[in-house]
């Protein structure tokens, strides 16, 4: 017993035993505080923020798109409507690899790489905890055969929504434009807030002029979901504005009219209301069917369209740039007479050609055998050109480049539509300042006939026509005539912009002008009277026009239009306004290589005055009418 406690130290393990509890103790304790540290810091310091995490994993906040306004003609008839329609978005914070969901997606749904490219674009520029669509217009058969795996795509939803649809289609193109998906580009342009869950935009025509108007304010909403991310309920809304509808001045019919007038002819036709300014109608020739942009349009219809020998997207009416022909020749006529360069009754010798002094070069007439003697009268109404070469010696360019500007050519009309072009109305100082080279007599001739340098675009012809039917008062041409307030639906109108009126020093000089251009299609002398004034009802006025394309040597007779290939046919062209006491409607008319101005586009014109005089568009009562 005595050897056992000499080798056990009790006092020496109890200390030790004590020890070892004390250093677990504190090792207890210590964890114990680190971990009260922590709940502390998760449940009191932290708080808000995992609750909000917590919230989130049942509560998600979505944009609410707003919907996009209508558009209207006149009358009321549907230009640009909302159908319903599924598309295809993707949370890129709930998703872990892109680039393999794109591709697992595609085995299901057609993606193409515009609509991979367009994502891309999107996401970039896009908060990641917000939906960016990658597909749109999904069928019915895409949205079952997603809705069936939708358990294997985290972050990937099917919204509901509203795509855009144009009921003429290529009737009214180049006017009413397009939507189309929203680039880097464009947001560059617009308010980014107020494209939050939007997926177009404008790109042309009226939806682009008046985006500010069509889009309206997107809105919220707070969904709770399940674990799939499926919405269950909706625990709060803020509704979104929708935008404002547009009622525009085009009438329906008569652009129509006016697209079936031109046939399988290259052109454009501008028809308007010269008490207004507001535009009846506006046609480009050929078109194109504007739902194909909707939803992203293909690469192979894309490149069918651009590489199009016609130019289908080519807006003629705002863009092209032509000479104009003898459609000017009214308004040099003016500016004859109000220079007192000339007298109306003053005959003048028309042998077929021109000469100018020390120059054996011949300046020809349309017609080789010349008109005999005329007087102004029988030069607007027959069309000769050496009358107007004459004139336009002794006006020279300083006064037919004043004139010219007076009536709105070489500038743009101020159209509230996108693209504009302004043509050339030349003179000294530009010819100067973009060629560095004197002005030439030559060029005064051909300037004053409407050629050489000298181009305008069909809406700068139609405007013209508008102020010589006017006498001189006019309004900038315009489309838009009302909008609707999506709120409290209180419609508002536009108002006129009055143009600067162009007053002559002797008002009867519009007289003589007018009743030359009513010769010209009710004298059995005047260049369209067979093909524009047989059969009439109502008393109409216009001028004929031919835009060379080519040039003819001196001494080659003007061939066959038979004979002359289609790409190198003169351009026809036709002004008219109806009627001629009182004016309603002033059209111009291209048609691209036609030949005569008389024979192709006068009928062209007489179609759309008739399709406009057997049922004028009369405005409804209410702005409200329609869907």
């Amino acid at each position: 017993m005595a050897a056992d406690n000499a080798i056990k130290n009790h006092a020496a393990e109890r200390r030790m035993f004590l020890l070892r509890t004390a250093v677990a103790g504190a090792g207890i304790a210590v964890l114990v505080g680190v971990l009260l540290f922590r709940v502390s810091y998760l449940q009191v310091l932290r708080h808000g923020y995992y609750e909000t995490r917590s919230q989130d994993n049942r509560m998600r906040v979505q944009v609410m798109p707003p919907v996009r306004g209508l558009i209207y003609d006149r009358n009321g008839v549907i230009l640009a409507d909302n159908l319903p329609a599924y598309r295809l978005e993707i949370v890129p914070e709930q998703v872990d690899d892109l680039d393999a969901t794109l591709d697992r997606l595609a085995k299901l749904i057609e993606i193409r790489k515009a609509d991979r490219d367009r994502f891309r674009e999107r996401v970039a520029k896009t908060p990641r905890f917000r939906g960016v669509p990658i597909r749109l217009n999904l069928s019915q058969r895409e949205v079952a055969r997603f809705e069936v795996n939708r358990g294997d795509f985290a972050g990937v939803e099917i919204r509901a929504g509203l795509t855009r649809h144009y009921p003429l289609g290529r009737v009214a193109a180049h006017l009413v434009g397009y939507v189309g998906g929203i680039t880097v580009q464009d947001l560059g342009r617009v308010d980014e807030k107020r494209y939050r869950g939007s997926n177009h935009i404008g790109k042309s025509g009226v939806e682009y002029s008046y985006e500010s108007r069509l889009h309206g304010d997107p809105g919220s909403r707070v969904v709770e979901t399940n674990a799939s991310g499926r919405a269950l309920r909706e625990l709060e809304m803020n509704r979104p504005t929708a935008g404002e509808s547009l009622y525009l001045t085009i009438d329906a019919r008569l652009q129509k009219a006016a697209f079936d007038a031109l046939g399988d002819q290259d052109g454009a036709v501008v028809a308007i209301d010269p008490n207004t300014g507001g535009l009846l109608a506006l046609v480009s020739k050929p078109s194109y069917d504007p739902d194909l942009f909707v939803d992203g349009i293909s690469h192979v219809n894309y490149k069918q369209l651009i590489t199009d020998p016609h130019k289908p997207l080519f807006n003629r009416a705002l863009q092209g740039q032509y000479p104009p022909g003898s459609t000017v020749k009214p308004v040099m006529a003016l500016a004859g007479l109000e220079t007192d360069q000339i007298e109306a009754e003053k005959q003048v010798w028309c042998p077929g050609f021109i000469t100018l002094p020390g120059s054996n070069h011949r300046y020809r007439d349309w017609k080789r055998s010349g008109h005999g003697w005329v007087d102004m009268l029988e030069a607007i109404f027959r069309s000769s050109d050496v009358y107007f070469y004459k004139l336009g010696l002794k006006l020279g360019i300083d006064n037919i480049h004043r004139y010219g500007e007076l009536f709105g050519l070489g500038a743009r009309t101020g159209v509230d539509l996108p693209r504009e072009n302004s043509g050339i109305m030349p003179s000294r100082a530009w010819k100067n300042g973009t060629r560095n080279q004197p002005w030439y007599p030559g060029e005064t001739l051909n300037t004053i006939i409407g050629q050489g340098f000298m181009t305008t675009t069909p809406l700068q012809l139609a405007q013209m026509t508008s102020l010589i039917a006017q006498r001189g008062a006019g309004y900038k041409p315009h489309v838009l005539r009302a909008w609707k307030n999506p709120v409290n639906g209180g419609v508002s109108q536009t108002e006129p912009t009055a143009l600067r009126p162009i007053a002559l020093n002797d008002p009867q000089h519009w007289d003589v002008v007018i009743k030359g251009m009513e010769e010209v299609i009710g004298n059995p002398r005047g260049t369209a009277y067979h093909y524009v004034g047989q059969n009439l009802d109502y008393t109409i006025a216009g001028k004929s026009g031919s835009a060379q394309v080519t040039k003819l040597a001196q001494n080659q007779a003007a061939p066959d239009i038979e004979d002359v290939e289609h790409q190198f046919r003169d351009h026809a062209l036709f002004i008219a306004f109806a009627p001629i006491e009182n004016p309603e409607i002033a059209v111009a008319v291209l048609v691209e290589h036609g030949g005569g101005g008389s024979s192709v586009a006068g009928p062209v014109a007489r179609k759309v005055i008739d399709a406009f005089r057997s049922q004028p568009p009369v405005l409804q009562a209410s702005t409200g009418s329609g869907r």
